[in-house]
């Protein structure tokens, strides 16, 4: 005996669980595909790409290397860790800052018993943007585009635009070359970054950073939005990108690339922020002109928020490793406001499964 009530009811019931799956695929993948094609707004400028796709986390003026010393001296800027406490000046509770290195080989990309803690610790967590908010993420993409309709076959001659046409061809990557040469040319090839490190798996460190918010239900915040973040691309003649970008494929050396990429990897995970001011300032090919606008002004106007946001509760705040050292990097001016900025132990320790 059939009961077309309950028939009707189980259709329904179907219908919707099949909605709600493919909802929830869509959203998935929408997520993967943004993360991989927003990465650029994230990444330090290292070596491996030489020059500018890396130039959202430009660092200040070269130094020379110093040696580490104890986390008590009286000069703590030269100890090598990656996570600072921040006190003093009337605060409560100490927040914490911590540089990251935004793509790199996941068996590298560990977070320390120290950060976790202070993760933990702290109300909530900023980024340099909100990456959990998938709609600002979305709303971005739009921004990556030239104005007014430009194209590198307008900006660049014959052989140029041939040139580069055929390196994005021969790479592949996440989207084709007739949609990539809209992009603001310093925003272009960061489509293909994943595919040039030199491992099978990648992560930003902001995805495991992300990863222990949620699971310790703090919320996720940014500094600035990405519509900002893609807005300062505008300020850069788009017909300079554009040759900074063939100087680069036309110098091209993948062979080199991995050994400075892997120089990169060990300063990081050696956590010292003056070797990797050294290695970002290497080569910088004629950017070193936009640093007031990619770098300098941004660390002010975080600085600047943060002068009020540190006051209310405590935070752990998380951005691209090349932001810290330097006269106008962050912790310099935390400490030109009045903060105390002091280094924490930040051990990171490989778990062995058996």
């Amino acid at each position: 005996m059939s009961f077309p009530f309950c028939a009707k009811r189980k259709r329904v019931v179907v219908n919707a669980t099949i909605r709600f799956n493919v909802f929830f695929m869509k959203k998935v993948l929408v997520t993967k595909f943004c993360s991989k094609l927003l990465f650029f707004v994230y990444i330090m400028k290292t070596p491996i790409l030489n020059f500018w796709l890396f130039l959202i986390a430009l660092t200040a003026a070269c130094q020379s290397p110093k040696k580490s010393v104890d986390i008590n001296s009286s000069n703590p800027a030269t100890e090598n860790t990656l996570l600072w406490k921040i006190s003093g000046n009337g605060l409560e509770k100490a927040s914490y800052l911590f540089g990251t290195i935004h793509l790199m080989c996941s068996e590298d990309a560990l977070l320390s018993d120290s950060l976790i803690q202070a993760i933990k610790n702290t109300d909530e967590v900023y980024l340099e943007v909100d990456m959990d908010n998938l709609f600002e993420m979305m709303s971005a993409l739009s921004k990556m585009k030239m104005k007014n309709d430009t194209t590198l076959a307008d900006l660049l001659s014959e052989d140029d635009y041939e040139t580069v046409r055929a390196y994005f061809e021969e790479k592949g990557g996440l989207l084709p070359f007739t949609v990539i040469e809209k992009y603001k040319p310093f925003l272009a090839a960061s489509t293909m970054l994943e595919g040039s490190l030199p491992c099978e798996q990648n992560v930003a460190m902001e995805q495991l950073i992300m990863e222990q918010a949620t699971t310790n239900r703090k919320k996720i915040n940014g500094l600035e939005t990405m519509n900002y973040q893609m807005s300062l691309f505008d300020s850069i003649p788009y017909k300079v990108q554009a040759e900074l970008l063939v100087k680069y494929i036309k110098s091209g050396d993948d062979d080199d690339e991995l050994k400075q990429y892997d120089e990169l990897v060990r300063a990081y995970k050696s956590q010292d922020l003056n070797k990797l001011e050294e290695l970002t300032r290497r080569s910088d090919m004629g950017i070193a002109n936009f640093e007031e606008v990619l770098l300098y002004n941004r660390n002010r106007n975080w600085v600047k928020k943060l002068n009020t946001l540190l006051k209310e509760g405590s935070f752990t705040i998380a951005v691209g490793a090349g932001h810290l050292p330097g006269e106008n990097g962050v912790i310099s001016l935390l400490r030109k406001a009045g903060f105390t900025v002091t280094p924490v132990k930040n051990e990171v320790v490989k778990k062995v499964v058996i």
